[in-house]
This record gives structure tokens, sequence and C-alpha cells, in this order.
């Protein structure tokens, strides 16, 4: 995966005067005499036409002059008899609900032609979409989507999403109109697995979070979502045949803390939710190495029977099961069978990489035993490069997944000899943890920095030399978490990386263009805004920024009450951040002009130790807009969370304040982000 790293972590609080409201402070930002950012690679949103999606589709067609607009009236109708149609049905109307605020019933349809409004139907598509592809019709009257399967369907859906105007991902009503552009798309993908990997061993993500970055890498036609349960640092899934490896093995992250686990209920969740987006979930029990969290957990598994100390730290390399007891695969085979019958998905993920702490002899021996145990419960074993060691034998549709830093590699090219498929995830192009830059955080740089372009600029079909592109079952963008803390962090490093990774998965090479995705890619930025997504704004691609585009409001910049701007703490965005007195009743008052009247969004950075709460009350014009607004602990002064409200101002001049409730006052704040 990785060679060890040192994790560089600041510590401490912020200074007890530094905190007076997170709000104040937006307040204070946008006071008379602060100084505005407007982020300066945007553009101007324009009109989209058919093909503007990410990733590129196969074929798209425009038919000049041709607009759909969306009425009130308007349904969604799914294929007579298809659960699984009208399934995806639900999920669109789900989307277009909230912000469009149309009722958009959703019903079977009937025999005839496809009715006005949107269509999903399972008959008519084009020959040659297959499993995973559709045909997108845009007229004037109606809008309707064929496939052959659902997952066909849902794949027509997110292109359709992209083709609406961003504020249809709002979760408030927006004013519209609704309109798409008009033409065909036949469309289908390159690779089969188009995935990303998301390690919570390292530092553990709730269910939540989790949920959220399914329907965010759902939107980029992604359909595997990579789970790394297990490693040195803690132990993610409840193993009923042994407890102790949740409840003590999960006790603990990278840097100590808390940790935690998924219940059996909590996983089984989180595929189901995964599954209603054509999403499966690909479970890792990294092993012979990567394991001491469970050799901390049980003494036998060791081979002098001590159990080490948990550990916290990023080296790798250093543990082992032993390989020569036959507990040894009694626990493999519990682990195995347990989480198998929990993933309905095809692959039963096994690690192997980094195992420096056992012999080639010793892994040959326990992979040529676990091997077999993955095919007994059904599954197709998948796991990194190093499995594909000459001594370890091969496994019917053995899946190798390559991290290396070179375009040659003996394991691979041997491994594919056999009969094994490779999904492609290069350390220096594909992995999400590394770093944009050198001035960007959190993220490492061990396999160099991977900015928009690099990741982009690769073919997963060629890169491998001895490897054909019929091996090739794949891409993947590992997005490894000893850096990486909070939701916030998640949303950075992925965006807008995935969606270049997922370009090269689903799309044809011959649509590969990096001047022609730079572009489509700044159209995304809108979108992303509303979805609330903290994304990296890459100086390679042009931003689109809407109509009124997204305010960049510093915090040190700004007029401050009862506070001071300081830059003691890392992470922060241009040349410091704002720390406030403790002051209950406090207040600062700004004034904000708006050319229009309705809602806009405030995005706001915030730092908060391990504090929770900190209410702030939000008043717009002398009226409460939002009260007791909180502001959760992001585990250090060191880690930037994002903070979402979204309030309704009149056309021309309005006043808000923002008051803190309690003598706590508020967190740190790094700025805010005014988007329309």
């Amino acid at each position: 995966m990785r060679p060890a790293v040192p994790l560089d972590r600041a510590s401490g609080r912020g200074s007890r005067r530094a905190r007076f409201a997170v709000l104040s402070l937006m307040v204070a930002l946008l006071t008379a005499g602060a100084e505005v950012a407007v982020l300066t690679t945007a553009e101007p949103a324009r009109a989209a036409t058919i093909g503007d999606v990410v990733p590129a589709p196969v074929s798209a067609q425009p038919a000049s002059g041709t607009v759909y607009t969306l009425p009130a009236e308007a349904g969604i109708f799914t294929e007579a008899g298809s659960a699984q149609a009208a399934d995806v049905g639900s999920y669109l109307a789900g989307i277009l609900r909230p912000s469009t605020g149309y009722p958009l019933p959703v019903s079977a349809a009937g025999t005839g032609a496809p009715a006005a409004g949107i269509s999903l139907l399972l008959t008519g598509a084009d020959a040659t979409v297959g499993q995973q592809g559709y045909q997108l019709d845009v007229t004037s009257a109606s809008v309707v989507i064929r496939a052959r399967t659902a997952t066909g369907l849902f794949n027509g859906v997110q292109t359709l999403r992209q083709l609406l105007p961003a504020e249809v991902e709002s979760t408030t009503v927006r004013p519209g109109p609704w309109t798409v552009p008009g033409g065909r798309i036949v469309d289908y993908p390159r690779f089969a697995y188009r995935g990303t990997m998301l390690d919570v061993a390292r530092h553990f993500h709730p269910v939540a979070t989790v949920k959220r970055y399914i329907d965010r890498i759902a939107l980029y036609k992604i359909n595997y979502l990579h789970l790394h349960l297990s490693d040195d640092q803690g132990w993610r899934i409840v193993v009923d045949a042994w407890p102790r490896l949740a409840t003590y093995g999960g006790s603990t992250q990278v840097g100590g803390g808390a940790g935690g686990y998924y219940t059996k209920a909590q996983y089984q969740d989180i595929v189901a939710y995964a599954a209603q987006r054509q999403i499966t979930i690909v479970p890792e029990i990294d092993m012979p190495g990567h394991t001491n969290a469970a050799l901390a957990s049980y003494a036998e598994l060791n081979c002098n029977g001590v159990a080490p100390a948990l550990y916290t730290g990023t080296d790798v390399g250093f543990s082992s099961l032993c390989t020569s007891k036959e507990t040894t695969y009694a626990f493999v085979q519990n682990v195995l069978g347990e989480l198998a019958a929990m993933t309905p998905g095809p692959y039963l993920h096994i690690g192997g990489d980094e195992a420096s702490a056992t012999s080639a002899s010793q892994y040959a021996t326990f992979m040529n035993r676990v091997q077999p145990l993955v095919a007994a419960t059904g599954k197709t074993v998948m796991g990194w490069h190093q499995i594909g060691a000459s001594a370890v034998q091969h496994s019917p549709g053995r899946v190798t997944q390559y991290w290396g830093l070179t375009t040659s590699d003996s394991l691979v090219s041997g491994a594919v000899s056999k009969g094994a498929k490779v999904v492609m995830s290069p350390a220096d192009k594909a992995y999400l943890d590394m770093k944009y830059t050198s001035s960007t955080t959190p993220g490492q740089n061990w396999a160099g920095y991977i900015e928009v372009q690099t990741a982009y600029e690769w073919n997963p079909g060629t890169y491998l030399s001895g490897v054909p592109e019929s091996a090739v079952l794949g891409v993947e963008a590992p997005l490894w978490t000893e850096t990486v803390v909070t939701e916030d962090h998640i949303e950075k490093m992925a965006f807008p990386r995935l969606p270049a990774i997922a370009e090269l998965g689903w799309s044809p090479w011959s649509t590969h263009n990096w001047a022609a995705f730079r572009q489509r890619l700044g159209a995304q930025g809108p979108r992303w805004t509303v979805m609330g997504i903290d994304f990296y704004r890459s100086p390679q691609v042009p931003w689109a920024t809407g109509d009124q585009g997204t305010v960049r409001y510093e915090a040190e910049n700004a007029v401050i009450s009862r506070g001071v701007a300081e830059s003691n703490h890392a992470g922060f965005s241009g040349t410091g951040f704002v720390n406030y007195d403790n002051a209950a009743g406090s207040y600062v008052q700004w004034t904000v002009n708006a050319a229009a009247a309705g809602p806009v969004t405030l995005r706001l950075r915030y730092a908060n130790g391990t504090s929770t709460g900190r209410p702030m009350d939000i008043s717009v014009n002398g009226t409460t807009a939002a009260a007791g607004v909180a502001f959760n602990g992001t585990g250090a002064w060191t880690t930037w969370q994002t903070r979402t409200l979204t309030v309704n101002l009149n056309a021309g001049t309005n006043t808000i304040r923002a008051t803190a409730t309690t003598s706590g006052g508020g967190p740190n704040v790094d700025y805010i982000e005014i988007q329309r």
C-alpha cells in the first residue's frame, strides 16, 4: 500500500480567548471593511449541452435549439412490472423534489409512447449499452432513459442530474427553471470495475459519513466501494466468534482517540444503502501483515502467545499473524465466513501487502491456505498485487490490485499469465491521500504530489507492460486515512481527483482529452458547492461559479470584535484564522448587499478541538434565522471542518447578526464562503 511515513499532527487547543463565535466571525468577516477574495480561477456558468458531463459519454448528439423544461405537474414513469426500475424512479424523485418543490409522482409507464415527464424504461435501448449502459433522449416534450438493467437506468439518471442546473442538488426549494439540453446520449463503460477505497482502519469514519461518500461517488458512476476494515491501528467490524477484535482492537486509531467499529447491523445497512445506488461493497481484512489490532486482541494469534500493545502510529510492515498455527486458519475461516455472509458482492479482499515480518515461504504457505477459504464462502479472491508472488497458487477468477510506482511489475504480469485480472491503482496516479501540491493539507507525499492533471493523464489499459487491456478489470482510487480525520478531509482529497479517475474507468480512450476534461470538470464546481462538498479548487481547472459566484471572506482580513487573528495552527487558508474571547451575549453585526431576494448558502470553515456545541443565534434583518446553531468538535485545533447554513436575504441591504449564547463562545474560524 505505502511505506512508513511520519504523521505530522499538531496538538493543543487554541488560546482561551480564542473562540467567541463561529458565526460571529461570519459576521465579522462580512462587516464593512472586510476584504473579499473572489476565487480567481472562476468562470461564469454557461448553458450545458448534452455531452457536458463527467465521465464523458461514448456518444452525444446535441439537438440544436431543443430544451426540455421540467413542469410542476411532471411525473416519473418507470417500466411496468419492474420493482427495480421503480426503485430508481423513487431515487430520482428523492433528488428532484427538495429543490424543485414539485410532487413528481412515480408511477408505471403505459404501453404507448413515453408520456410527458421523465420515463425510465427497460426496453428499446441501443444494442451496445450492455448491462451498465443506457440511452438518454431529450426532446422539448420529455426525457426518456432506456437501459437493459436497473443499473443502466441508474447510470442514466446520474447523467440527467448533471444536465440539470446545479441547484437541483439543493435540499431547499430553488426557483428554477429546470432545463435539460436536447439530444441523444448512448453510453456504456470501458471497464466493468470503477472503484474507490475508504480506509476506516487508520481513522474510523461513522456510518453517516460513509453514506454521504456513497451518495457523492454515485454521481460519477463509481460502482465499487472498497472498505479497508482492519489494520495495525484498528479493527472495524464485529466478528461474533472473536468479539474482542471490535471491542478491544477497534478501540483506538492513529494518534490515539476512541476509534470505533461497525456492528453487523450497521455494516449491513451500509451494504444495502450502497446497493440502492448500484454500488457493491468490497470488504478488506488485510493479512498476514497489517494485523496488530487483531494480534493485540488475541494472544493466541501470535507465535509467542503474547499479545502486543495496541498501536496508534503509522509505521508498516512490523506485524504478522502466526502462519504456522492452526488457530490462525480457524480465525481466518471464522472472519471470512461471517463477513461473506453479510456481503452479497462477489469479492473478499484479503490484503497481502507489506508483509515484511513474514518470510517468503511463510507468506506463500499462508496465502495458499487462505485463498481456498475465500472460495469456500462462494466469493472471489481479491488482494494487493503482492499476492501474485510465484509461490502463491492461482485461485479461480483472482483479482490483483496494483498500487506500485513503476510501469512494469513481474508479480502482476505473472499473475495475469495464470488468468488473474487486475484493478489499477498506481499510487502516484490514483492514491487520493497524496497531497495535491507541497502546500496543500492534509495528505502525504511518499508517492509524489498528485494534481488533477496527473490523476487524469494515464491510460489504465496500457499502463503496465505485460498486462493487456483485456486483463484489466478496472480502476480504483484508494483513500488512506493516516492524515484524513474528518469528512471535510475526505471531500477535499477525493474532489476533484476522483471524478478524473472515474472518467478513466468509464469513458472510451478516444474521448480522453485534458483540455476538454478540465472544462467539464470546472462546470461541476457550482454543483459541489450546492451539495456542500468542500473540494480543492485546483488552479489547473477553470472553475465555474454559477450566476453570482462563490465569494470567500478570509477571517484575518475581517473587522474583528473581541478577538485576534492568529497563525499558530496548521491547515488554515490565507494568512491566518480568528480566535474570539469567550463572552455570552456578545455579537457582531454586518451589512450584506444582495442583488436579488432569495436563499444564499453560507459555508463556514472552523476548528473546535474536542469541544462540542458552542451554539450561536443567527438573525437576519432582526428576525431569528437559525437559533442555537451548534458546532461540534473537530478532534483537534488543526482539524478544520465546514458548517453550511441557508438563509434568505432581501434584495438590497440586509443586516445579519450572530450572537453567542453561552460563555464558551464559538470555535476558531478560518473563512466563510457565500454562494447563491
